[in-house]
């Protein structure tokens, strides 16, 4: 037998590895990388087996360190409120028709992406736009930041939500100028709809679990995250069944807090978090406030006046969980030794956040040396203070490049280009030695393919918007540093060590590109695509 199972030679390899950056060939044995070097150094006679990739890039495989797959896999197949499929509430009338048209009354149709600053009539659409679409069906259609949704009228019946209904704790209920419903429901009012949608079944989940691999594997994405889903997911149940069925993507997965809470049966055990497992329960995940583009992060300056854009108005956000949630949160996840998540967009939430975890020690295992215990997730607009504070106690931020990308019309619109620039201050991360990652949120932000790993590398390279618009060049990086916070640094925030490298004893989950997205224009960037994709070793995809 052999040293090496498969030796690759002749590639441009970038390895996320800082202490050796770059290579040309490597090998692969039981899965891992074995060795990596340079052609010239190739050792061909100790391997059973040769590949030469023609001068092809290779990377480590994506670590999407925030997704929500479950979620994300659901909505892969509804219909999406999103460019180019969807360009305003006319059109989303419409594909809802289509959709009622080939199923019976009375039966949900769901929808999920809209963002008002990509429609063109430039607001949210309301119960009366959806009614259009269908009058004697329930019909629910997401926003893009997941945090607010829009019901039609039959929806809001079924709920018994009405004029009377009053606002729940963290959550609005948006009203019309005669103070009836408008079938807009905001953070908290989500939950008037449990127990009145369709719930999926377990089958139904790992099912479009399955699509969502395809698509994963498509996009040189080889390890991700759930974190968290609304529902009471069984995620170790879902997980296993999907990975019994040939799921190949590596999963940490984050409860949502308020799933859990409640439930005194509920446990993560060490060996739930083991990182050799392909998923692993990884932490619980707490919200603390809603989005920029939805005008619910908690903020400490107010949004541009609606009205009159050169005034402020009197909305900061909404605080969403209270002071007794943070503290139970944490206190459960230093009972279990495992990871609290904490969703975090307005200076407000995040000054909280970080306020949870400064002065407290990991309380992760030892094994765990690079884990945070405590992540932040977004951080779109953290005070010099926080970042401070979360450097110096190891806090680490879980940030999305592509939210700048794809939603610049509804941050112009809710803070203005000064304040938009100065959101996500990459540099400031950087210079601060704060642990960072990069990562998509998908499904919950305004792009027709959330989880596309190259225009979210394009929007931290250029610090553009798609449409051209400049979100503040101070805070761009360069592409290596960009493919460094999307794998080696993103790995560990899920607790998975020994991924996101080609490095000796790292899994081999690596990727070849069409192009050398290392060597082309920043603005080419979201014109890659991947032709193969491997997973431990083993070829999981080829275009």
């Amino acid at each position: 037998m052999k040293k090496y199972d498969v030796l690759y030679v002749n590639g441009k390899v970038f390895t996320s590895d800082k202490k050796n950056l770059y290579a040309e060939s490597f090998a692969v044995k039981d899965g891992k990388i074995a060795w990596v070097g340079n052609d010239a150094e190739a050792p061909a006679a100790d391997a059973e087996k040769t590949v030469d990739l023609g001068g092809r890039r290779v990377l480590p495989g994506f670590v999407d360190s925030h997704m929500h797959a479950i979620m994300l896999a659901d909505c892969c197949r509804q219909i999406s409120a999103l460019p180019p499929a969807v360009n305003s509430i006319e059109e989303l009338t419409e594909e809802i028709k289509k959709v009622r048209a080939q199923q019976d009354a009375g039966q949900w149709i769901f929808g999920w992406g809209y963002d008002e600053g990509k429609l063109a009539e430039h607001r949210a659409p309301n119960r009366y736009d959806l009614d259009k679409g269908a009058s004697d069906s329930p019909v629910m259609v997401k926003r893009t930041c997941g945090h607010i949704c829009a019901v039609n009228s039959k929806a809001l019946e079924m709920a018994g939500v009405t004029k009377d209904t009053p606002d729940p704790e963290g959550g609005k209920i948006g009203r019309d100028e005669n103070g009836e419903p408008d079938g807009i429901l905001y953070e908290n009012a989500r939950n008037l709809l449990d127990g009145i949608m369709k719930t999926k079944t377990e089958d139904d989940m790992v099912d479009d679990l399955m699509a969502l691999d395809e698509i994963l594997l498509s996009q040189g994405v080889t390890t991700g995250a759930d974190m968290g889903e609304f529902g009471g997911v069984d995620f170790k149940s879902v997980y296993g069944k999907a990975i019994d069925k040939g799921f190949h993507i590596r999963v940490a997965a984050y409860p949502m807090w308020d799933e859990v809470k409640n439930d005194e049966t509920f446990t993560i055990t060490e060996e739930d978090q083991n990182p050799d497992n392909q998923f692993r329960m990884a932490g619980v995940k707490l919200i603390g406030d809603g989005s920029v583009s939805g005008r619910t992060a908690w903020c400490d300056v107010p949004y541009l006046d609606r009205e009159d854009p050169t005034k402020l108005s009197d909305e900061y956000g909404i605080p969403v969980c209270t002071p007794e949630d943070i503290e139970k949160a944490k206190a459960f996840c230093k009972k279990h030794h495992c990871q609290l998540s904490y969703h975090a967009m307005g200076a407000r939430t995040i000054d909280r956040a970080v306020g949870a975890g400064y002065g407290e020690k990991s309380w992760l295992k030892d094994s765990f040396k690079k884990t945070p215990y405590l992540r932040i997730e977004h951080v779109a607009m953290p005070t010099a203070d926080a970042i401070k504070k979360a450097a110096e106690a190891g806090i680490a931020f879980v940030t999305q490049p592509i939210f700048l990308y794809a939603e610049i019309e509804s941050y112009l619109t809710n803070m203005g280009l000064e304040r938009t620039q100065k959101n996500y201050p990459i540099k400031d991360f950087i210079e601060s030695g704060v642990q960072f990652s990069f990562s998509t949120d998908a499904p919950a932000t305004a792009w027709a393919t959330p989880s596309e790993p190259f225009a979210c590398i394009k929007g931290a390279v250029t610090r553009k918007a798609y449409d051209g618009t400049d979100c503040g060049q101070e805070h761009k990086v360069d592409i290596e540093t960009a493919i460094i916070l999307y794998t080696a640094e993103s790995a560990p925030m899920l607790g998975f060590e020994n991924v996101g490298m080609l490095k000796d004893g790292f899994a081999a989950d690596f990727i070849v590109l069409d192009k050398d997205v290392l060597n082309i224009p920043s603005e080419d960037i979201d014109t890659v695509t991947v032709e193969e994709t491997y997973i431990a070793g083993e070829c999981v995809y080829k275009k």
